[in-house]
């Protein structure tokens, strides 16, 4: 760094790294203003040089060589916005060892990666700063760290998936299946030709896995997250759900009590009274529980150009003020608190399930008989004919239960002669 200039160097020029490029040169004045330096774009690393792209970027400044960046004297900040996991890795810890600092949008990387890299950047006192790795815009991981500093995080919650969110919304509102809404989701661009990790829960996870390391100070890995996607949500299930006060998302939930932590991602049943269920389209909400703040939230586009690019310039614009004030490497902490999981018995919520049972006295108290045994009483009870048949749907929310309890319930269902087939079951929030 000159006295009044910091260079960086930007890995990846596609959809978001463009609109990094657009920020940056658009709003040059401002971003000097806020900092006191300028910030220059020195080199970008592309895949292909001769590509057209909806900005002008000069021939010379682009490369194909990542180590043109990495090993430039001159460049203060690698900004990555291109992706993967493995060779990116390599990049951005050696980006820390020759002392630069990492702004990243890279959420598969930071589940995976996070404490290797937030370690290695300890070592160097370097910063790496990654908000527009969750929620797209929303500002949701400075919050964790700076606005809830002094207070004690209980529970997370929220909508952290847009395609997802998109495809669910469809379904609820016009009674589209599942197969058609995804189709047209991909001929908008909102889902991949390959939704897997969207509509699997697995980005979702990730996300979950990044605010919960933050927000409870514990090392949450990916495989800490109990996750399930909407592959298998059918308009028969968001209809019940309707006609007892819910509506369905898919929901990460991050819980910290007494140590124990718990985080999944499922589809889950929201009260229709809950502001998550208005939530619709591409757009995300985060919930933040504090013990002192109480509740908060956050809410806005969770993908996009321009929102990601925001996240991604506004932690630029704190590493540059870092590095004015000469406080690099203060500001992302490392996990420090000793990672305890919930067990089953200790994970507690509401459920609904939905049963193809036989329609004949007696079967429904067979059923809650089932329940009782294992301590789970019931909140609501639907009953409806099934194909004009012999067959009826029992459609049921629990009162809270445990996890443990409400798989050994279905499992007993499953397996007993009162019971043809146990059609769903979901978790239920935002009703007491």
């Amino acid at each position: 760094m000159n006295d009044k200039k910091v260079k960086v160097g930007l890995m990846g020029l596609g959809t978001v790294g463009t609109g990094v490029i657009r920020l940056v040169e658009g709003h040059r004045d401002d971003l000097t203003q806020q900092t006191g330096l300028q910030i220059e774009i020195a080199k970008v690393l592309v895949q292909n040089p001769g590509k057209e792209r909806s900005i002008s970027v000069q021939s010379d400044l682009m490369t194909t060589d990542p180590y043109n960046l990495l090993h430039d004297p001159e460049i203060d900040v690698i900004v990555e916005v291109m992706g993967g996991i493995d060779n990116t890795l390599e990049y951005i810890l050696e980006a820390l060892n020759q002392g630069k600092h990492v702004v990243t949008a890279n959420k598969d990387l930071m589940a995976i990666h996070g404490s290797t890299i937030l370690k290695k950047a300890a070592e160097k006192n370097c910063d790496v700063f990654y908000e527009a790795s969750v929620a797209g815009g929303i500002p949701i991981l400075r919050a964790l760290v700076e606005g809830f500093s002094s207070d004690r995080i209980t529970k997370m919650m929220g909508i952290v998936n847009g395609t997802t969110n998109y495809i669910l919304t469809k379904m609820s509102q016009e009674g589209a299946s599942y197969e058609d809404v995804l189709k047209e989701a991909q001929a908008l661009g909102y889902a991949e030709a390959d939704p897997t990790s969207d509509v699997g829960g697995l980005d979702a996870a990730r996300k979950m896995s990044i605010l919960s390391t933050l927000g409870f100070r514990a090392g949450v890995n990916l495989e800490d997250v109990s996750c399930k996607g909407i592959t298998g949500v059918t308009s028969e299930d968001i209809d019940y759900g309707k006609k007892l006060g819910y509506v369905m998302k898919l929901i990460g939930i991050a819980q910290q009590n007494d140590e124990l932590i718990d985080v999944s991602v499922e589809p889950t049943l929201v009260k229709q009274s809950h502001p998550l269920a208005s939530v619709n389209g591409v757009f995300n909400e985060v919930y933040v529980y504090g013990e002192a703040v109480g509740e908060t939230m956050f809410y806005g586009p969770g993908a996009g150009e321009l929102p990601t690019a925001t996240a991604v310039v506004s932690d630029l614009v704190t590493v540059v003020k870092n590095i004015k004030l000469g406080v690099n490497g203060r500001g992302m902490v490392a996990p420090y608190k000793v990672k305890k999981l919930k067990t089953d018995e200790e994970i507690l919520g509401k459920y609904f399930i939905r049963l193809i049972v036989d329609d004949k006295s007696g079967v429904l108290s067979q059923v809650t008989k089932t329940l009782a045994d294992h301590d789970v009483s019931l909140e609501q009870v639907m009953q409806q004919p099934y194909n004009n048949g012999s067959k009826a749907e029992l459609i049921m929310v629990t009162h809270t239960s445990s996890k443990k309890s409400i798989l050994s319930i279905l499992k007993q269902l499953e397996e007993s002669d009162y019971v043809n087939e146990v059609k769903s079951f979901y978790r239920v929030e935002g009703g007491e």
